[in-house]
This record gives structure tokens, sequence and C-alpha cells, in this order.
């Protein structure tokens, strides 16, 4: 009743309190810096989003920006080896870093009296990073545990992370693992590191942003301390567009995995770049797809026909193209091929009849309740600020991107579907043990 009776105007009084506002500015060099002011809790948010990830290395030096994700801890001109995570956790705060195909951040939470620590410790990182040999054998190392550890050691993790990619693009780096191989990890040299240093971690290829309880002047004047001699790079960041050519018939595949004992079906999709109006649609189609227990493959191919142990699906978003991910394992007494046609026939369905409005508005109302999730803390707000600024160069969209979802309608999914979610269009790949005796084809 009393919601019946909100006026339009108080309505939107209401949907301005939760604004999220923010300063934003470029320093000389090309950095750019977004801030914004909360005072709720003494904390601060702090991220800088570098713009290179797998998909800016060359061929025969893969995994480099994964590698720097690693190697930007080693320590600096000023910091010892070893000590960016001292100086954080010795001062109540935590932090980390993370790369995919197109970009690499390094963030920090601390108390909101230590912002001049994580300025300068990011400052250091951007100017002063230690890449030297001694640095790069012991990461080198490090990486490549992680790799035997994440995905040579790991069921379906290969197949996911290198062999599909490899199929769906021909031209385009995304066929190439973020994680690097093993070869080009044993032959990158110093030279070929501090190339790379040199040519992405600088502050015309950088976004800063910082959140929480701060003064804005103070952080303004903090900025153009640490970061504002910082010498901008010499690169133009506008990488050449790298253009697939349309896939013509289904691509077949079957790997033999020595780290699992159930056979899996991956049916991966070609689809659009993260800014396309139909990356949305697909978002609420994977949603509707494997998001719940009331989701189509959980009920329908897990729980009531049980032909699936597990099954689902996934949306990877990036900004030149996506990959659409619809996937299950077997259960026993179900061959691959069966699993395969009862996916199939679950595709099939929602491309001829769709779904219901109920269905589309309970995915609308799913990812509204995920906007404002991700806007309630600091770091939620961070990581989108310098997202939509990266992406759409639009931080505002922080507060207007969910009425690309309000609008699509059920046409739209239908539509969207049709488009993307053909056999013409994906590499079907069989992950099985390696006692199967299948042979690759």
């Amino acid at each position: 009743m009393i919601l019946n009776h909100l006026t339009t105007q108080n309505f939107n009084r209401s949907k301005d309190l939760y604004q999220i506002k923010f300063f934003e500015e470029k320093l000389s060099n090309g950095l750019h810096v977004i801030l914004h002011q909360d005072k709720t809790t003494p904390l601060v948010s702090i991220s800088v989003l570098y713009h290179v990830g797998s998909k800016n290395e060359t061929p025969g030096k893969s995994g480099f920006a994964h590698f720097f994700e690693h190697l930007m801890f080693e320590g600096s001109k000023n910091i010892k080896k070893g000590e960016y995570f001292k100086y954080i956790a010795y001062n109540g705060g935590k932090n980390n870093a993370y790369t995919n195909h197109d970009e690499t951040c390094y963030y920090e939470i601390l108390p909101s009296d230590r912002l001049p620590l994580a300025l300068w410790l990011e400052s250091e990182r951007m100017l002063h990073a230690k890449v030297d040999e001694e640095s790069i054998n012991i990461q080198r190392e490090v990486v490549k545990e992680e790799k035997k550890m994440r995905v040579e050691n790991q069921p379906y993790v290969k197949s996911v992370s290198e062999i599909i990619p490899s199929l769906l693009f021909k031209k385009h780096p995304y066929k190439y693992p973020i994680i690097g191989l093993y070869q080009d990890l044993d032959t990158a040299t110093e030279a070929d590191y501090k190339e790379f240093y040199k040519t992405y971690y600088v502050p015309n290829n950088a976004v800063l942003v910082v959140s929480g309880d701060f003064d804005i002047n103070e952080a303004r004047t903090l900025i153009q301390k640490y970061f504002s001699s910082i010498p901008k790079g010499t690169r133009n960041f506008q990488m050449n567009k790298i253009e697939e050519d349309p896939m013509k018939k289904e691509i077949f595949f079957t790997y033999v995995d020595k780290n699992t004992k159930v056979p899996g079906v991956f049916l991966s999709y070609r689809v659009p770049k993260l800014t396309d109006k139909d990356s949305y649609v697909l978002k609420i189609i994977d949603h509707v797809f494997s998001s719940g227990e009331s989701s189509r493959i959980i009920k329908n191919i897990v729980n009531t026909k049980q032909v699936a142990s597990y099954a689902g699906s996934s949306l990877d978003t990036m900004e030149d193209y996506g990959i659409f991910m619809i996937y299950g394992l077997i259960n026993p007494g179900i061959t691959i091929d069966q699993l395969t046609k009862i996916i199939d026939d679950e595709i099939d369905l929602l491309k001829e009849k769709g779904i219901t409005q109920y269905e589309l508005e309970k995915q609308k109302n799913c990812f509204e309740k995920k906007f404002i999730s991700d806007n309630y803390s600091m770091s939620g707000i961070t990581a989108s600020l310098s997202h939509y600024y990266l992406y759409y160069h639009n931080a505002d969209l922080i507060n207007t991107d969910i009425e690309k979802y309000r609008k699509i309608t059920t046409e739209d999914i239908k539509k969207v579907a049709n488009k993307y979610l053909n056999k013409n269009n994906r590499v079907r790949l069989y992950n099985v043990p390696d006692n199967e005796n299948t042979d690759n084809r």
C-alpha cells in the first residue's frame, strides 16, 4: 500500500539517494583518476587497472601479463623483495591482483588514514618495479607450479582454458591461454620482460580508482605527488581490430584427460564483445539455463531427467569477443552422445519457444539485485568504476547500466539465441578419460 502511494517525484528522489557520485580527472601524463567519497566506514579501496592482458602478447611470448601480475609484487627500487604484502598486512589491510585476457588489476583495502601508503606502493609498482633476472627466475618457477596445479592436474581445465579457445579463435590472441605456455615461459628473457613492462605499465594505459573515507582534495594532492612525475608511455594503445572469419560448421574435438574418470561435453559458441547489446541478452540466457535449481538445465537435465551429474552454462565476456559455453558430465548408464542430444534439445526449445515473461522478469530482478549488491561495498564500487571507464569510456554507467537489462524483451531472447546458439557457430568438445581409448578427430 505504501508503495502504491509513492509519487513519481518521490521515487526519483529515492533513486537519487543511491546514485554513486564521483570525481574524475586525467593527469598530464595520461593517468585517469576516479574518486568516490563515502564516509560510512573508515576504509579506503584503491585499485590500479592496467589495460593489458593476454591479448596484448605476441606469438611466442604468451603469459607475460599474468607473469607481471606476480612479478610486480617482487619489490621495487624503494621496496625490498617480498615487502609489498608486509606493508599492507602490518597496516591492517589486504591486497591482491588478477589478470584476464584484457586487463591486469592491483588492489588494496586499508584503513582510511593509510591512503598515502597505498598510493606510494602503487606508484612504486608503476615506475620502479624490480624486473631483474633474480625476480624473473623466482616467478618463472612460481608460475610453472601454478600451471601444474591449476591446469595440468585438474580435470576439464585444460579443455576449457586452452583447447576450446584455440579452436574458437584462429586469428585473435584470445586463442592463447592467460597463464601462458611452458615453452614461452622458458625462453622469455630479461630484455623481453623489461620491454613489456616499459610498454604497458605506464600511466596513460592505467585507471586509478579510490573509493571510501577520504578527503577528495587531499587525495588529489597525494596522487599528484606520487604519480604526476611518472613518464607517459610512448605506444599508441589502440589495437588493430582482429576479426575472425565466420564459423561455417561445427568443430568437433575429443580430448583425452588423464585427470578425470567422468566424460563431459562442452559446447562453446563464439559470441560478441562485452559492450555489444546482444551480450546483455546472452547474460539473461545464461541465467535462464543454469542459475539456480529452477533454471532449465539444472531442473530438466540434472534433476528431472538425471542424465548429468553436473551441468550448466557460462558466459565469458571479453573486450573483442565472448565465449558462451554449455556443459555437462554424464551420469552412469548415459553416453556422452545421449547427453549432448538432450542438451541440444534444451537449446532448440529455447530457440523455438523462447522464454516466458515470468522467467524474464525473474532474471531482471536477479540482475537488479546484483547491480545494487555490486555498488554496496567500496571494493565493488571501485571495480565497477574502473570497468565502466575502461571498456565503455563512461564511468557513470555504474548508475545506469541496469537500464539495458530492463529494456530486454522475450523477443530479444529468442532473436539472440537463434543468432548465436547454432551448431555451425560452436566447438563441440568431448572431454573423456584416458581409458576410453578415444582418438582425437
